[in-house]
């Protein structure tokens, strides 16, 4: 890591440590003002508007509750729970921070893990066709990938990012469906922070709006009796407002994301243009519209071999090598051929409806959308097709370019019936 990406992340660690105590200060002032000067000194005491402060005094402390609550429940996430893509194995090695090295002599040596030189050199993705982490995209129907076939990679992690993972400047890491570092909650938000994030933006805003009304109802009530300006009165209205309309535009701003199924990430590019692996019917070879993959890739000396006139990429037991054995029945059954497919400019692959696409961030129910009890759905990863739930785009694409249906018979039942006729034919 550069020392200007070191300083990038050092000015966002005390930004995100400051940033928190202001806010506390504005909150502790604001309340002492409505709840003291405004509630009990003004309309209690001298204007006798009793049902007035009780209504601004519940609707005031529910919102600071909801907004509290909301708050430490997004601090805590964000660091316990980021959402962090595993580092690779010789990201893991840089990490530890120095790497011991056996000289000729017999004497250990060893070099900081920032010392470029100790570094291996690192031309691109791993080419290795049993590299770590591989299967977990090739056992899904469907993934991002790049022109190979290949998932993305990152050079920085040293392994492959999964869908909709972007890697982070700030805190130095891949994180899955980042969306925003925010130095008001204290790091980075992501799929698993994002509800929490709006809850609190939501339940901020309105608290912000009682106490807007409560000041301005008190400033408007003074200037009629002929008071002077209350410069705190003033102060809590410059506050609120400021406060108000910031975290107002940023609850819009995340139920827009929400309701599109799309991060910020996504919004700050021109056009959203995904290479998508969908996977075909195992053999399935390239056309005019697509060229294929297919899963475990062959090693890199079958590669010549292993390349059909149409650009498909076949399995390593298509490919003679010597001193390798064919694969066994068994293993070929679990051999997968995916087609690679490009969407059009702006076309989202995971927009399900705006319904089932609020459904994914905030919950199936109304308890889920109003409290901060449990993590959005779409973070669990219970989808076996892909790492989020694909919508209406991906059948789209499998039309527009033709390719074969993966029926029933051709998925996992088919593959596993093979695989058992292949064990008793042994």
């Amino acid at each position: 890591m550069t020392e200007s990406q070191e300083s990038h992340k050092a000015i966002a660690r005390w930004t995100s440590r400051v940033i928190p105590a202001i806010l506390a200060g504005v909150l502790g002032y604001a309340t002492y003002v409505v709840v003291s000067r405004l509630c009990i000194e003004y309309l209690l005491k001298e204007r006798g508007e009793t049902g007035t402060v009780i209504a601004v005094l519940l609707l005031y402390f529910l919102f600071l509750f909801l907004s509290l609550v909301t708050y430490i429940r997004t601090i805590w996430t964000i660091n316990t729970d980021t959402g962090l893509v595993p580092l690779g194995l010789e990201a893991q090695r840089a990490e530890t921070g120095v790497e011991k090295s056996i000289t000729k002599g017999g004497k250990r040596s060893g070099r900081r893990a920032d010392d470029i030189e100790s570094q291996p050199y690192q031309p691109g993705p791993d080419q290795d066709p049993d590299s770590p982490g591989l299967e977990r995209f090739y056992s899904k129907n469907a993934f991002i990938c790049e022109n190979d076939g290949r998932p993305k990679w990152c050079s920085e992690c040293r392994n492959w990012k999964p869908d909709r993972a972007h890697h982070s400047s700030e805190i130095g890491r891949c994180v899955l469906k980042m969306d925003h570092y925010c130095p008001w909650v204290g790091g980075m938000v992501s799929e698993t922070s994002f509800k929490f994030f709006s809850q609190f933006t939501c339940y901020c805003a309105a608290m912000c709006a009682v106490v807007l009304s409560t000041a301005a109802y008190c400033l408007a009530k003074q200037q009629q009796e002929g008071r002077s300006l209350d410069g705190q009165v003033v102060a809590v209205i410059a506050l609120s407002a400021f406060f108000g309309l910031f975290t107002f535009t940023m609850t819009m701003t995340s139920w827009y994301y929400v309701f599109l199924n799309v991060t910020n990430i996504d919004m700050l590019k021109k056009a959203w243009v995904y290479q998508v692996a969908v996977r075909v019917p195992r053999g399935t070879p390239s056309s005019q519209h697509f060229s294929t993959v297919t899963y475990p890739l062959a090693k890199h000396s079958e590669t010549p071999s292993s390349q059909s006139s149409g650009g498909t990429i076949l399995p390593r037991s298509s490919a003679s090598h010597s001193g390798e054995q064919q694969l066994s029945a068994r293993d070929l059954a679990a051999t997968r051929t995916f087609a690679i497919l490009r969407t059009e400019p702006d076309e989202n692959p995971w927009d399900l409806g705006w319904k089932e696409n609020w459904k994914q961030v905030m919950g199936n129910n109304i308890i889920d959308w109003l409290l901060p009890i449990r993590k959005s759905p779409c973070a669990l990863h219970e989808n076996a097709d892909s790492d989020y739930p694909m919508g209406h785009v991906l059948q789209s694409l499998a039309k527009r370019n033709g390719i074969p249906t993966l029926a029933d018979e051709e998925g996992s039942l088919t593959e596993m019936y093979e695989v058992r006729s292949a064990q008793r034919g042994s």
